[in-house]
């Protein structure tokens, strides 16, 4: 008896999983797509391998790109997933983007997505609303030419200090991997632009008196294993060696974010133009849009995040493709000599000029975008419209509350807007008509990226400084030795998905 109630259950609850699964699918016009039990994007489509009907797995914005509104045959398509059971529009279409990157009001950011980045407090990126504008006001103007001058300055500074007195007279210079260069760089940039905290290429393998590892090495573990954090309860994180690493990591940034706090609460007053100042002062103020201390730490943690993790991995695809491609590399270096003379280093003023490494730099950008998916959520009853592959218009239903991704890889790989769209070609980049509204890797509208301009000044002066004085070239090893071309392509740009494109 027990068991016939028991599959009775059973089945009504498939029952109404199937219905509400068809009725998440009617409500975008049945349009082409993933169907799929979870999202790759949750917790369990995350933790599972991509598998067609089970999930299209985490990575899948990236390895996709524009194959699935291809095969759809339309810039925008239906993901849809019975565990929730939603569907998410996937938008590869830059008019469509547009609007709803321009219409706050209809298609704001969806916070709860960002609830997960909470766990040191309040920030600019997990907030909307009131809350996101009383950010962005005391942030903003952090983010000045005076600021994005000290940014250049001091990446010039970091790398002549690891020219110097780390690489001294060597004439061959071996990584294992890009990322052990580029994420101290992007680290130390942040530090002392962003924070004020300088530091050097000798100095930070030095533990400090009361901590248990070094303050690169805490923002690294975290950056990496933010999706662990998220994801396993904290009695796990004390279960495994790694897992008790990555709480340590987490532990020893917060206390190394506190003792930034304190030190300079302490410092004698000097008139500074840095974020951290910007924080701190908005801590003290008394009219009313003071920040708490959770709020301190929280956006403190989420701007080293961002500009130490978007950065660093954004400079390692660029220079894993000059390496590959060592006549664009050429035709780089030849332009950095024509603009500055090798004998002298490129100064803030000349960064207009140095129109190479900006159209390399992002069409890096475009190939590899930080963010692949840029989560909004429809706010009342509207529609989209697009086209299909035969040119037709396609008007698209959508539901209060429907989720609408913009999907940069789909965009940035759509041929409607980049011809061969698979190559690397930066000097698309240098034709004045190029589509900037089909190039979205900071997002765009109000909540485009603030930091655009610093991302933009420290990628340029590093791959610039880099280029000027190495040639940089994929390590040479045995078993590699038989590899086509195409081979090696995909061993070295192969990519994953955590917190952003890494």
């Amino acid at each position: 008896m027990l068991s016939r109630i028991v599959a009775t259950l059973a089945v009504i609850y498939v029952l109404k999983r199937i219905i509400t699964f068809r009725r998440a699918a009617s409500s975008v016009g049945n349009l082409g797509g993933y169907r799929v039990l979870f999202n790759g994007l949750s917790p369990i489509g995350a933790l599972l391998k991509r598998l067609p009907g089970l999930t299209q797995g985490l990575n899948h914005a990236l390895e996709d790109k524009y194959s699935i509104h291809e095969r759809v045959g339309c810039d925008i398509v239906a993901h849809v997933t019975a565990f929730p059971p939603v569907a998410h529009l996937s938008l590869a279409d830059a008019q469509a983007i547009k609007e709803v990157t321009i219409s706050r009001a209809k298609f704001p950011k969806p916070v709860d997505v960002y609830k997960p980045l909470l766990f040191f407090g309040h920030n600019i990126v997990a907030s909307e609303g009131e809350t996101w504008k009383r950010y962005r006001k005391i942030t903003a103007p952090a983010f000045s030419d005076r600021n994005n001058k000290l940014v250049w300055d001091e990446t010039i500074a970091i790398m002549n200090d690891l020219f110097e007195n780390v690489w001294g007279d060597k004439e061959v210079i071996t990584v294992d991997h890009c990322r052990d260069l580029t994420l101290p760089i992007a680290l130390f940039v942040i530090g002392v632009a962003g924070f004020g905290r300088k530091m050097t290429w000798k100095e930070d393998n030095v533990i400090p008196t009361g901590h248990r590892m070094t303050f690169q090495k805490s923002l690294s573990i975290v950056s990496a294993n933010t999706l662990a954090k998220i994801i396993l309860p904290d009695w796990a994180m004390r279960l495994t060696e790694k897992t008790r690493e990555i709480a340590l990591g987490f532990d020893e940034l917060k206390a190394y974010m506190l003792e930034m706090i304190d030190a300079r609460q302490k410092s004698q007053k000097v008139e500074r133009h840095d974020l951290f100042s910007s924080l701190l002062e908005a801590n003290n103020d008394e009219d009313g849009e003071a920040l708490s201390t959770d709020e301190l730490i929280g956006n403190i943690f989420i701007f080293l995040l961002a500009g130490h993790e978007t950065t660093a991995h954004s400079l390692c695809f660029t220079f894993a493709l000059l390496a590959l491609y060592p006549d664009e590399q050429e035709k780089l270096y030849q332009h950095i000599k024509s603009v500055t003379p090798i004998s002298r280093v490129p100064t803030y003023e000349e960064m207009p000029l140095l129109t190479q490494s900006t159209a390399v730099f992002y069409e890096t950008l475009r190939l590899y975008p930080p963010v692949p998916i840029i989560p909004k959520r429809c706010a009342e009853d509207t529609t989209l419209t697009t086209t299909n592959t035969q040119g037709e218009t396609v008007v698209i239903p959508v539901a209060k509350g429907t989720s609408v991704d913009i999907y940069t890889p789909a965009l940035h790989y759509n041929p409607k807007y980049w011809e061969d769209p698979h190559s690397f070609k930066p000097d698309r980049f240098l034709k004045p008509d190029w589509n900037r509204d089909a190039f979205l890797p900071f997002s765009a509208g109000a909540r485009a990226c603030l930091g655009r301009k610093f991302f933009e000044t420290e990628g340029i002066a590093t791959l610039t400084m880099l280029v000027s004085r190495y040639k940089i070239s994929v390590k040479e090893e045995p078993q590699f030795a038989h590899e086509t071309f195409e081979q090696r392509k995909e061993r070295v740009m192969k990519c994953n998905f955590r917190l952003t494109t890494t």
